[in-house]
């Protein structure tokens, strides 16, 4: 296959194209070059901004679109007129729902709306969840697949929430968990999307659907942090944080805990698995490989929240 792979260039987009150059399919990658990449001249390359250059207009058999998150982006992908596009969706169009189900279904993607939230920290996250639903009411009806997908963990996030808790871990100080760190934290591995959508490429018993792509274990936050621990052979020092007394410190949860954060969806991934034999690696497995390239390629510098360290510490501190 000739594939177009919009966006993308790290994460789940790294991953794919990896794996569509070694299934032999050619590859040509659309984005603004502000990131390198490694795959030297195995790609093609097209620069452009998606929110105002065209795509190109070669023709392509597939379409992978990371890069949509408006309507007027997605009748963009429809125009080239490929022969199947694959749309990358997000969780997030749940969480806009009301009364969002939990887990949610492909079926729940119906029904009414939250109106637009006050709290600035949750205006960013609602518009996204929202222009993804658009990107995807004008994507209903054609032969493009829609994937849904929750927080993606991988080697390569470029956002190093999972490397944030290893720092906090490996630095031998407590790690704090707002509110005990008791919500449900479902998540999804970044290489195990890269190859259902791979697979997905050209395969007509998905066009025109939409799936849900997510591990089978549905641990809480507190959960997930002792298994880092464990992985690392490091003791398990959490700390619940009550909100209020974070909001008294005027520190933001998720800044001092990457997945502490209202906006984290819980779907099943049981249509993919039955229609299409999707199939997730256990939680602790990937979490391994996670954790091994972390200590195998230590970055230079810890993230930047990382930052708050000794105010989490003092904090810490005074709670236990």
């Amino acid at each position: 296959m000739n594939v177009l792979v919009v966006g993308g260039t790290r994460n789940v987009g790294y991953s794919l194209t990896w794996r569509l150059l070694a299934a032999g399919h050619r590859v040509t990658l659309f984005n603004r070059g502000t990131i390198p990449d490694p795959f030297g001249d195995r790609v093609a390359r097209l620069r452009g901004d998606r929110t105002r250059d065209p795509l190109p207009e070669a023709r392509f058999d597939g379409v992978v679109d990371f890069a949509a998150y408006d309507a007027r982006a997605a009748r963009q992908a429809l125009g080239l007129n490929a022969g199947h596009t694959v749309f990358i969706s997000s969780g997030a169009v749940y969480l806009v729902r009301e009364g969002c189900p939990s887990p949610a279904r492909e079926n729940d993607y119906d029904g009414p709306l939250l109106a637009r939230p006050d709290a600035p920290e949750d205006v960013e996250e609602w518009e996204y969840g929202m222009g993804k639903r658009a990107c995807e009411d004008v994507l209903a009806g054609s032969a493009a697949t829609r994937i849904r997908i929750p927080m993606v963990n991988s080697e390569r996030d470029p956002y190093r929430r999972i490397e944030g808790y290893l720092w906090r871990i490996l630095d031998a100080g407590p790690v704090l968990l707002p509110n005990a760190g008791g919500h449900v934290a479902r998540h999804v591995y970044g290489p195990t999307v890269a190859e259902a959508i791979a697979g997905m490429l050209g395969d007509r018993r998905t066009f025109g659907q939409a799936y849900n792509l997510a591990q089978d274990e549905t641990p809480t936050l507190f959960e997930l942090v002792r298994m880092l621990c464990e992985i690392l052979g490091a003791p398990a020092r959490i700390v619940p944080a009550p909100a209020a007394l974070l909001d008294q410190e005027g520190i933001r949860p998720d800044a001092i805990s990457p997945f502490s954060t209202g906006w984290m969806s819980n779907i099943d991934p049981a249509r993919a698995k039955s229609e299409l034999g999707f199939r997730h690696p256990p939680l602790r497995e990937y979490l391994s490989r996670i954790v091994a390239s972390f200590l195998a390629h230590p970055p230079a510098g810890p993230p930047k929240d990382y930052a708050m360290r000794t105010r989490e510490r003092e904090l810490a501190r005074r709670l236990s």
